[in-house]
């Protein structure tokens, strides 16, 4: 085992200033150099620290050389399922693409508008209320929009739209049936079985609808709605044979003929079945010896003729 002494070089103690003998002199430190000076001359003591033990040293990791990282094969399901979401994924965004160019695309903006089944309007009336849509792209046009450009136009009650590509709407207009001409001074207003007026006309023959002396303001609102609901469920061959129409009360509805017969309605119950035993009974084989003047089917079950 080395030794642990540390070789030290001192010349003899020299008393170089007053007060050297009272025990005051500095010692040297371990591993230091002091100066000490002296009558003669410098005293130089040196001195070096010598470890006990060597430290060990923390051994480095040692990463390994040449190391193979192995790489295991997705599994087929989720390659799979990847491909499959990835397809449908790509799908979805080229319908999307798709409609908005067909919703947004000048291409299908409206040109023209075909228009059907009107008799009481012109398709011109229907064609410049539905201007405000000339531009627009077919798929925004609803069936509302037209609906409300029509509104304005009485005579229409419904309508029916349809889209045909590239630039053409076409429109079915479904007017409101006049059942009856209300006599306004020396006009006729033509009214359907809600009392809407339709139109006006100064020559009754030419609609071949009853008339309603007074209208509603003369006969009352619930006599006059009552009377057009029996006139809007007649057949319209039936409806052409009337003169006019009356009502005391609202259980006695009367219909005259063109040819003067009368018809006792009754009250607006049961109106389709009361319209189909009229129409047989108009058509059974006159009697010229007992000819009929009046049809009573008040009660449809148990029609009478007189």
């Amino acid at each position: 085992m080395p030794s642990s002494r540390r070789p030290t070089y001192a010349p003899p103690k020299r008393n170089s200033r007053p007060g050297a003998g009272n025990g005051n002199s500095a010692e040297p430190r371990k591993g230091t150099a002091t100066e000490t000076p002296a009558a003669g001359g410098d005293v130089i003591t040196a001195s070096r620290s010598i470890p006990d033990q060597a430290s060990p040293q923390p051994a480095k990791e040692q990463k390994p050389s040449g190391a193979t990282v192995l790489a295991f094969p997705e599994p087929k399901g989720r390659r799979r399922r990847k491909k499959v979401l990835l397809a449908v994924g790509t799908v979805i965004a080229l319908v999307a693409g798709l409609l908005a160019a067909a919703v947004y695309s000048p291409v299908l903006a409206l040109q023209t508008v075909s228009v059907t089944g009107t008799r009481l309007v012109t398709p011109a009336q229907v064609q410049a209320a539905l201007e405000p849509l000339r531009g627009k792209p077919l798929p925004q046009i609803s069936d509302d929009d037209v609906r409300g450009l029509l509104g304005p136009l009485i005579q229409v009650k419904s309508v029916s739209v349809e889209a045909r590509p590239p630039s053409t709407l076409a429109v079915a207009v479904h007017e409101r049936v006049p059942v009856a001409l209300v006599k306004q001074g020396e006009q006729y207003q033509l009214v359907d079985v809600d009392g809407v007026q339709l139109a006006t006309t100064d020559d009754p023959a030419s609609a071949s609808l009853p008339v309603i002396d007074g209208g509603a303001g003369a006969i009352g609102q619930d006599l006059f709605r009552a009377t057009a609901a029996v006139l809007g469920a007649l057949p319209a061959d039936v409806l052409a044979k009337l003169s006019n129409a009356s009502a005391q009360s609202m259980d006695a509805v009367e219909l005259k003929l063109v040819d003067g017969q009368t018809i006792v309605w009754g009250n607006a119950s049961e109106k389709e079945l009361k319209a189909k035993v009229l129409a047989a009974l108009l058509k059974a084989p006159a009697d010229p010896k007992n000819p009929v003047r009046v049809y009573d089917v008040s009660v449809p079950r148990h029609p009478v003729t007189r």
